[in-house]
């Protein structure tokens, strides 16, 4: 029995940097990532709070933003800096931790969604 060798994934190169491992180009030119779709949806960024599965504790949830997943990253990234606080994305869900829904609300109409407060 012989095993094939699979060819080494090339991760960063002198010349260009960083590559894709998706593509094989660099990251800055990167065709993998333009393909992302944007989720579709009405258009409304819904904020709120929830505690279930928490044990109490409760997590601001930003919802319905239309932006790919990567940008979406960069979103939750900015929020969680500026409430202070950790966090993460699941399922194209934001999550950040505590009550923060009037920070990021400002900060979403800030940069121009229409946005609706959720829940209580």
């Amino acid at each position: 029995m012989t095993a094939k060798k699979e060819e080494a994934e090339l991760v960063y190169s002198t010349e260009q940097g960083r590559m894709c491992p998706g593509c094989g180009q660099s990251v800055a030119k990167c065709i993998c990532h333009q393909k992302q779709e944007i989720p579709k949806g009405d258009g409304i960024v819904r904020v709120g709070r929830i505690t279930k599965g928490r044990k109490g504790k409760g997590v601001t949830t930003v919802a319905g933003v239309p932006l790919s997943q990567r940008d979406l990253q960069k979103l939750a990234k900015q929020l969680k800096q500026k409430c202070g606080s950790g966090g993460t994305l699941k399922d194209g869900i934001i999550e950040i931790q505590g009550d923060h829904r009037d920070i990021v609300i400002a900060q979403l109409k800030k940069q121009g969604y229409v946005v609706k407060r959720t829940g209580g």
